[in-house]
């Protein structure tokens, strides 16, 4: 099956999907993220808060494994999708994939590296066709 593209400034930008084994978003340390209070209501802020380990992972993220142990129960702030960007950021959802895929190659670089092979298999993923 194709995935539908983008074309945005003259640069082909496939769909956002979530790409198995990368698991940067669970990196939640707060100090990284200055703008929480911003998006997340008080309650989904104290949630986030209790999901954050000593070492800023997510505490139900599987190291060993790279996946979230709640994923299919995981909070609104962890699903990226266009209602959830629309609601948190302002982000329309005609913009949704360009944003998501900034957002997510900007967290896997923070987090492994602008050389990393976890930023250049998500590269991969989310422009093959």
């Amino acid at each position: 099956m194709k995935k539908s593209k983008l074309t945005i400034k003259d640069k082909q930008i496939g769909k956002w999907q979530c790409v198995s084994g990368c698991g940067a978003c669970c990196n939640l340390t707060p100090e990284e993220r200055p703008d929480l209070e911003e998006y997340l209501p008080k309650e989904e802020l104290e949630t986030y808060l209790n999901m954050v380990g000593e070492d800023g992972w997510c505490i139900n993220y599987d190291h060993d494994h790279r996946k979230c142990q709640i994923y299919e129960q995981r909070p609104r702030f962890c699903r990226v999708q266009p209602d959830n960007f629309e609601s948190m950021f302002g982000i329309e959802p005609i913009e949704f994939n360009e944003f998501a895929i900034a957002c997510c190659q900007e967290q896997i670089t923070g987090v492994y590296g602008v050389e990393s092979p976890e930023l250049k298999h998500y590269n991969q993923e989310t422009t093959q066709n």
